[in-house]
């Protein structure tokens, strides 16, 4: 594979992206950790009873989603700008920048395939995850739920997008394309 400079219009878009991403899956961490709604309101329960307080169990889940509700607001946000990214993504190449490699041909060796098979999966497994976030923002109710568990398990391919991307990195890093973080970095 030949030696690929970014220019600074892609490494500014990779780098917001990829962010974004963190910043999503930061929030997704906390909810499911250190802000579950379970683990806050028995934070709450355990400080009321030393103030001769108590409220019902339902009470305590309810004020434990209020209390985590602005850091899940950041989710919300973090969406949109996600949409907003990807949008200028997939408009980019139209311009000249940030062209999308084929992995249909013929001349690549199996390993370029496998990678650029793998950013188009991973571009489709991006556009599954914006379009039911904002389902659940917008669309109708009555789906809301089913559209919910999907988006909730589009966290797997993103995991799993990560590994692979650091890994590819750092082989390719080591092998035939060193200095390719230095490039995405900072450029040539």
């Amino acid at each position: 594979m030949k030696t690929r400079n970014y220019s600074p219009v892609y490494r500014l878009i990779h780098w917001l992206i990829a962010f974004c991403m963190m910043f999503i899956l930061l929030t997704i961490f906390l909810r499911l950790t250190w802000m579950n709604k379970e683990n806050v309101a028995e934070i709450i329960q355990s400080y009321l009873s030393t103030t001769d307080q108590h409220l019902s169990d339902e009470q305590l889940i309810v004020l434990a989603k209020q209390i985590r509700k602005p850091m899940w607001q950041w989710h919300i946000w973090a969406g949109y700008a996600m949409v907003a990214l990807y949008s200028i993504r997939m408009l980019i190449p139209l311009f000249g920048q940030m062209k999308f490699s084929n992995p249909l041909e013929k001349e690549l060796d199996t390993k370029t395939k496998f990678q650029f098979w793998v950013y188009v999966v991973f571009y489709l497994f991006v556009a599954a995850s914006l379009t039911t976030g904002l389902i659940i923002e917008f669309g109708p109710k009555e789906i809301k739920d089913v559209v919910e568990t999907i988006h909730k398990q589009s966290i797997y391919y993103l995991l799993a997008f990560i590994v692979l991307h650091f890994g590819g990195i750092l082989m390719a890093e080591f092998t035939s394309q060193q200095g390719i973080i230095s490039r995405i970095v900072g450029g040539k």
